[in-house]
């Protein structure tokens, strides 16, 4: 599918826009085809999810089942608080999904999107006492703006206290490593969520691949690492602008993420 370029990129949403749903089905079943396309998928495991407005922590979320690259907006499953479809559907929804995601939702009202990976990199990363190691400016992005939570088992509805604890150590933190599990960031919108998890899992890769050269690694002052992480500001915007590339990809070679 041929689409002509913008003479000029569309401005940015304003500060209160409320988005609808439709378009935020589209926002979600485009991150799920992008988290494909990068190769950051575990076959129909691991979640992607976004809040929509109104009353009762309602979100949407990937039916169980499908491979990400299958997922469109009129496939995404609308589910309220305690996990429930909130429309008819014939697929279920992933109970340790839910637990997971449900949880930063109630517990962050500025995590409108919420963003869950077993990548290799990403879960190799997590398995390491060091956990991000500030070796590049990618990860140096993120230093002060990531947090651990300790495995404890598979994310069930046995296990509900996870939860409180998962929101604690969260914070205000955009990124989060599962320890022994794998990475899981949060947005106020699709895009920053998306721009985090894709950073972040570039920076484990990066690490992988520096730890694997086997030459003593150049670690930054803690000086330089602080005034490097504070140039990287996160506006209200974060992720806006390649967010705009990225659709126009995905329109060009998959637009069948919109039906």
């Amino acid at each position: 599918m041929s689409r002509r370029l913008p003479n000029t990129l569309p401005e940015p949403p304003a500060l209160d826009h409320v988005p609808t749903e439709h378009e935020l089905r589209e926002d979600l079943a485009a991150a799920y085809r992008l988290i494909a396309l990068f190769g950051m998928t575990d076959l129909v495991f691991t979640h992607l999810s976004v809040r929509v407005p109104g009353e009762g922590h309602r979100f949407l979320v990937n039916p169980y089942g499908l491979l990400f690259e299958e997922i469109t907006a009129s496939s995404l499953v609308l589910v309220d608080a305690d996990g429930e479809p909130a429309q008819p559907t014939s697929w279920p929804v992933n109970p340790a999904g839910f637990v997971i995601h449900s949880a930063v939702h109630r517990g962050r009202d500025d995590a409108a999107c919420v963003m869950h990976t077993h990548t290799q990199a990403g879960m190799t990363v997590a398995a390491q006492a060091g956990g991000l190691l500030p070796l590049n400016q990618l990860s140096m992005e993120f230093v002060s703006d990531i947090a651990v939570h300790d495995y404890e088992g598979i994310a069930a509805d046995d296990n509900l206290s996870e939860r409180e604890r998962l929101v604690r150590d969260l914070g205000d933190k955009s990124c989060l490593i599962l320890r022994n599990h794998g990475l899981l960031t949060v947005g106020r919108t699709v895009a920053e969520a998306f721009y985090c998890m894709y950073y972040l899992e570039q920076a484990c890769r990066l690490q992988l691949s520096a730890q694997a050269s086997g030459v003593e690694l150049s670690m930054p002052s803690p000086e330089v690492v602080a005034r490097t992480s504070a140039q990287f500001t996160a506006s209200a915007n974060r992720g806006w602008l390649p967010w705009q590339a990225l659709r126009r990809k995905l329109d060009r070679e998959q637009p069948d993420y919109r039906d």
